[in-house]
């Protein structure tokens, strides 16, 4: 006995495969010689099924085998190579040799033969002829079959698995126990060959039926022949794992064609998936920026509205809606906008990653396009809160100026009341020369008088005047008492002159008059309308804005009180007058009249008013000191506002400079930086109260109608647009490093490359911009070794870079473009081309494909998707219905529309 030993060409785990595979074969045969039987019919069919290619077959194989005439034979067939010539002699040394030369042939190909010699076989031993043909499978039939980084054995087990999943009853494990009810064999057959078998037909507890079924449709529509019989499967405790391998492997040689389509269908479903997924990130991108641009479109009108209202009780009502847009509607648009800008980024880095062309929105729905139009926004709802401010206190001192005018009108109309009729009358002329006297005396002291409220009247109709100016709402009204009071006033002045000729007329008729009477009208008259004018000074309205304002009032008003002695001692001389004239009636006999002939003011009168004035005064203490307080108030709570506000803008400015600082360092890994900035986000997010409180403090400042603030520069608009503009920086910050890790992730760049692309770039990022311009990005590639020098072919190569990392030429290349281009330059993605190869073993080696291939090939969705958007084949070879899988494959990558 000779014992082959070849040089082993396949692994060492190969090696050891095969001498587990032999050991396994001696112990089976002395456990169980039934299973002998099944390996005779078994490897006796699989013999023949490639000598009948040669026009011949064995009947015995220990036998027909001896002389190795047929063996060579069954060589060459199945390696398709020419052995040596063989020894045709009938002797014993002749067989040897050709066995020999068999044997030699099969140990060439790395197969290690033990204990097999040429001998044996010579004599008929079907122990060594069965391992001998069992290897000769192995090596041939089943050790290339290899399925996911699996061969031999373990690949046919799992190419089996993967092929039989989708069905019922169906679990193979093994190679004996899992094949024995019959319905694995069908399950292989129908997943290939559907309209072979019908499956659903088929029971678990009708074994023989299964197989004889299975057995017949291989031999008869598959070219696979029978190999065993049901009854010997069925009958066995244990059916013979080399013959169920044996068999099963013609299975997989017979199907490998439509492995190799499944492949390219894996390929066509993984590009298709792809795309598909693209396509939705743009259609939800294109809804939400409508929807967006939708709300800012009918948002700005709103704000635009400048319709005016008429009491400051309705444009509150308009500043409370105002006020529930910047807080409840506005902030979830500003997170759908910050979210538009982060899909939009990665649907764009998807694209690059997958080798597609970059994404144009629609016309008009631009990230920028959407910053444009929140621009307007912005820029309108400042204006709003400007002339909602300003229509405020335009109001305020509306409503102040005809309160001011209602009773100054009321004043003067009280006191022209009956003046007419008394203008008119004639009484002169029936009277003595003393009363003529006193009539013009007492006509003196009502021009007087009348000049004294001249002043008023001019006031009323500046007042009206402004009214009109500041358009008011009621102005018509006004306008009417205005022009009544003028056209009284003017009808006064000529009656009065009218009269004092007619007096004058008289006066030389009349000599006597009272100089007490006199003195006490004209010094009367003056101190009556001096009191009036104070006591309209202490009824009137007043409005401030700040301390300093109510101060200057307080002031005016305790040197306003400091002239009260004065007036006192004035009033005291008036009233010494009148009591001169009573002790002078009385000391002479004389009758006086009931009232002073030269005025109408009265002692009484005076003490009356003077009374009524003096309880005024405390009265305008109290207002004035209740003024000053509320003033106090309001600057308390500007210095609490302005506290707040610094503290926040402070943290703002800060936070601003710490992430542009973190944007362009390298601390740890893309995982690590990600967590910080998320970890830092949700620092950033807990900060929120701050603002809710700063916003609190804003309300408080906005009812009091507080309009300036000297404790602070911020204002809540320069706070609010900074703290969003926070928030969108940190989300962004964030969003570029995802799309780093997932360029790194799809690229297959490593870490250190990352460090090395960031290092490379913040080398000349000299500004810290975060952009590097067209001069610093040359000098980076040239730094990284691309011709890309100051001559006619280096500016041409730039040029076609920069058309790469700058499409939109902007002159900026951001970090992300930069690792773009790096990254695409360094690894490899699908194509075009390789997408069409594929369409191309689907189609059989055809330059069109029809709807039923794809059906067949593809899962129903993207085999729908695929026929939807294929156009016609219009080759000369074409049939009806062809596609064109060529144009659709191109236009996948942009190379072609759709």
């Amino acid at each position: 006995m000779v014992d082959y030993h070849a040089a082993n060409n396949q692994s060492a785990g190969g090696a050891q495969t095969y001498m587990e595979q032999e050991n396994d074969w001696d112990r089976d045969l002395l456990l169980d010689p039934a299973w002998e039987k099944q390996q005779r019919k078994t490897f006796t069919a699989w013999c023949n099924s490639h000598l009948r290619k040669a026009g011949t077959q064995i009947e015995n194989i220990e036998e027909d085998f001896r002389d190795g005439l047929k063996l060579m034979l069954l060589l060459e067939v199945i390696s398709g190579e020419r052995l040596p010539k063989p020894e045709r002699g009938k002797m014993r040394v002749h067989k040897i040799n050709n066995v020999n030369k068999a044997l030699d042939f099969i140990a060439s190909k790395g197969v290690k033969l033990v204990s097999i010699g040429a001998e044996e076989i010579v004599d008929g031993n079907a122990k060594m002829t069965l391992g001998m043909i069992w290897t000769i499978i192995l090596r041939f039939a089943i050790q290339d079959i290899s399925v996911e980084e699996t061969s031999a054995k373990e690949g046919l087990l799992l190419w089996c698995q993967r092929k039989t999943a989708p069905y019922k009853n169906v679990n193979v494990q093994n190679f004996h126990i899992s094949w024995k009810d019959g319905l694995a064999f069908n399950a292989l057959i129908h997943r290939h060959r559907p309209d072979l078998i019908d499956y659903d037909s088929l029971r678990k507890d009708d074994p023989v039926t299964n197989l004889n079924n299975a057995f017949e449709v291989a031999e008869k529509h598959l070219d696979i022949p029978k190999m065993l019989d049901a009854e010997d499967i069925v009958n066995t405790a244990r059916p013979d794992e080399k013959a169920i391998m044996t068999y099963v492997s013609s299975f997989y040689h017979a199907f490998s064609g439509a492995q190799k389509a499944e492949t390219a269908a894996n390929r066509i479903c993984k590009v298709l998936a792809v795309n598909q997924e693209n396509e939705q990130m743009m259609e939800d991108y294109e809804k939400l920026a409508s929807d967006l641009l939708e709300w800012i479109r009918r948002t700005i009108p709103w704000l635009e509205n400048r319709t005016q209202e008429k009491t400051v009780k309705d444009l509150q009502a308009k500043q409370e809606d105002f006020r529930d847009y910047r807080t409840v509607h506005k902030p979830p648009k500003v997170q759908e906008k910050c979210q538009l800008e982060i899909s939009f980024n990665t649907l764009q880095t998807k694209l690059r990653l997958s080798n597609r062309p970059a994404f144009m929105p629609s016309e008009g729905r631009m990230v920028s396009d959407i910053n444009t139009a929140w621009h307007t926004l912005e820029g309108a709802e400042k204006g709003y809160e400007e002339w909602i401010l300003s229509e405020i206190r335009r109001l305020e001192r509306l409503e102040h100026l005809a309160e001011k005018f209602h009773q100054k009108a009321a004043i003067h109309e009280s006191w022209t009341d009956g003046k007419e009729a008394m203008l008119t009358q004639k009484d002169y002329e029936t009277s003595t020369l003393s009363e003529v006297k006193a009539l013009l005396r007492k006509h003196e002291a009502f021009e007087s008088d009348l000049a004294a409220h001249q002043d008023r009247v001019e006031q009323i109709a500046a007042i009206a005047q402004e009214l009109n100016e500041l358009d008011y709402y009621d102005a018509a009204s006004v306008n009417t008492r205005c022009q009544k009071i003028c056209e009284q006033w003017d009808i006064l002045g000529s009656l009065t002159h009218r009269r004092k000729e007619s007096l004058e007329r008289t006066e030389k008729q009349l000599e006597s008059i009272d100089e007490l009477y006199l003195e006490y009208a004209k010094r009367a008259a003056p101190f009556n309308n001096w009191m009036e004018g104070a006591m309209e000074d202490l009824q009137d309205m007043f409005i401030v804005h700040n301390i300093e304002e109510i101060q200057g009032l307080i002031s005016a008003h305790e040197q306003f009180k400091s002239t009260l002695p004065e007036a006192n001692k004035e009033r005291e001389a008036i009233q010494a007058i009148q009591a001169e004239v009573q002790r002078i009636a009385q000391s002479n006999g004389i009758k006086l009249s009931s009232a002073n002939p030269y005025t109408t003011i009265t002692p009484q009168s005076i003490d009356s008013k003077w009374e009524k004035a003096m309880a005024m005064v405390p009265q305008r203490d109290n207002a004035l000191q209740h003024e000053l307080n509320k003033q106090n108030s309001n600057d308390s709570l500007r210095a609490t506002f302005a506290a707040q506000a610094n503290s926040v803008g402070a943290y703002i400015q800060a936070k601003m400079e710490e992430i542009g600082r973190i944007s362009i360092e390298m601390n740890g890994t893309l995982e690590d930086q990600l967590t910080n900035l998320k970890e830092y986000q949700k620092t950033i997010l807990s900060y929120m109260p701050e603002i809710n409180k700063l916003e609190a403090h804003h309300q408080h400042i906005q009812e009091a109608l507080i309009f300036d603030n000297q404790y602070t520069s911020y204002t809540m608009e320069h706070l609010r647009v900074g703290w969003e503009q926070l928030l969108t920086t940190i989300a962004r910050t964030i969003n570029e490093v995802e799309n780093q890790i997932l360029t790194r992730d799809a690229k297959g760049i490593s870490q250190e490359q990352l460090y090395e692309y960031r290092a490379s770039f913040n080398h000349f990022d000299k500004d810290h911009s975060g952009g590097l311009k067209a001069e610093e990005f040359k000098a980076c590639l040239i730094s990284l070794g691309y011709d890309v020098e100051n001559d006619k072919q280096g500016d041409g190569e730039f040029n076609r870079i920069m058309g790469i990392v700058d499409p939109n030429s902007t002159g900026v290349v951001t970090f992300q473009a930069f690792i773009d281009f790096m990254s695409r330059e360094t690894t490899d993605t699908d194509t075009a081309d390789q997408v069409i190869a594929s369409f191309k073993i689907l189609a059989g080696d055809k330059n069109f494909i029809t709807a039923d291939e794809l059906r067949r090939e593809l899962p129903p969705d993207q085999a729908e998707y695929c026929i939807a958007r294929m156009a016609p084949y219009a080759g000369p070879d074409g049939v009806p219905g062809a596609l064109d899988y060529m144009s659709f494959s191109t236009a996948l990558y942009g190379e072609s529309d759709l």
